[in-house]
């Protein structure tokens, strides 16, 4: 993430305002920079590629009291209560509430803020980077911040999920590794957690799952189809890839399309990770989940809209970022200041949308995750036929 201010003679007249010895004068020129900076910021938050962009945006008005009509994100035939997920406070854990899907869901919003400051010289020197240097911080900082606000809120979700008596976890069918088997049965267990309000085949049949977001050593793994033995873990066997398949692998800059699934790379996830280490707390102390063995892969089906972001909208500037003059430093301080800040509230109205496997570093156990990786939890199985190759 980079923001840069070009360097025209109408934005460096501006800058060099911001610390003219007129007050007046400096004030109306850093509150004009921070009311041409606010939608930019909000803009470079909003489509940084991260956990954070998977939620859908609802906007609201700043001094508004925000609800969402449960029935109008629920099908007519859907079951009569569901079960929400959302956070009181930023980065706190997931807590669910039951609701009635013909009801009123108010949720909680929260200030997500930052502040950066610098010497008053690099203006007076109309020096442009430093100016984008300090709002690129403050984008940053709210990144990371809504970064780990969602991951606690997904992750959390997704462990606590249980759908038909089935959790949304599956294990992986080899140790360590991710393969085309384990792909195709989470495809099919994401069909199980979709049934209709019946139990049965519902209506409209979604794909169950869009995305994959995982570590980059889960991407090189699947890298390697391109030139390595698929290994099958249940039963042992190697057998080679198609040519077709391995050329599509090859041909996918690095980043592979597994039976449609888009995969998404994220440093944080992976062994000895942050959002792994955030997934192994909420499984709390009776799980046998070990961050420097195991390590957790999320999916999500992006079809549905179950991860939704309210965000007020600023009603003077309409932006969704909050940026302003930090007028609390005096003339001999010599100092200029921003501060913004970001009001949202996220939510998973649907965690049917969230599934995942949990990669055992061990021997793997059973096919639907149950908190532990030891063998001794079960026998290793398949959730569907095992495809081969010849």
């Amino acid at each position: 993430m980079n923001i840069t201010l070009k360097r025209t003679d109408e934005q460096v007249a501006l800058v060099k305002a911001m610390a003219s010895k007129n007050r007046d004068t400096a004030y109306e020129a850093q509150a004009a920079v921070a009311e041409f900076m606010g939608p930019i910021l909000a803009e470079v938050v909003n489509n940084a590629p991260s956990l954070s962009s998977l939620f859908t945006t609802l906007s609201f008005d700043h001094e508004d009291n925000p609800s969402i009509p449960l029935d109008l994100y629920y099908d007519v035939t859907d079951e009569d209560y569901i079960t929400i997920w959302s956070q009181n406070v930023p980065g706190g854990l997931p807590t669910n509430t039951v609701q009635p899907t013909q009801s009123e869901l108010k949720f909680t919003t929260y200030r997500l803020d930052s502040a950066v400051e610098f010497d008053k010289k690099y203006a007076q020197r109309s020096r442009l980077d430093v100016v984008s240097k300090s709002m690129t911080r403050l984008a940053q900082e709210i990144l990371l911040k809504q970064e780990r606000t969602s991951a606690n809120l997904i992750l959390g979700s997704l462990a606590k999920a249980k759908t038909n008596g089935k959790t949304h976890i599956l294990s992986s069918s080899s140790t360590g590794k991710l393969g085309l088997a384990d792909f195709n049965n989470l495809l099919a267990h994401a069909k199980r957690i979709h049934a209709s309000w019946s139990g049965g085949t519902p209506a409209s049949r979604s794909r169950g799952i869009t995305d994959v977001v995982c570590s980059p050593e889960v991407v090189a793994g699947l890298r390697s189809l391109a030139f390595n033995p698929v290994y099958e873990g249940n039963t042992g066997s190697h057998y080679p890839a198609t040519d077709e398949m391995r050329k599509e692998f090859y041909n996918s800059a690095g980043v592979p399309d597994i039976y449609g699934i888009s995969i998404m790379e994220l440093n944080e996830m992976g062994v000895g990770q942050r959002y792994n280490d955030v997934f192994d707390a909420i499984q709390g102390r009776d799980s046998r989940f070990d961050t420097s063995e195991d390590e957790i892969v999320l999916g999500i089906d992006r079809t549905r809209e179950s991860l939704i972001r309210g965000v007020a909208v600023d009603a003077d500037f309409g932006s969704e970022f909050q940026l302003n003059v930090d007028d609390q430093y005096s003339v001999r301080q010599s100092r200029i200041g921003y501060y913004g800040a970001v009001e949202e509230g996220r939510m998973v109205l649907d965690d049917r949308a969230l599934t995942g496997f949990v990669l055992c570093g061990g021997a793997t156990g059973v096919t639907e995750w149950d908190g532990a990786c030891a063998s001794t939890k079960g026998e290793a199985g398949n959730a569907v036929p095992t495809p081969t190759y010849t």
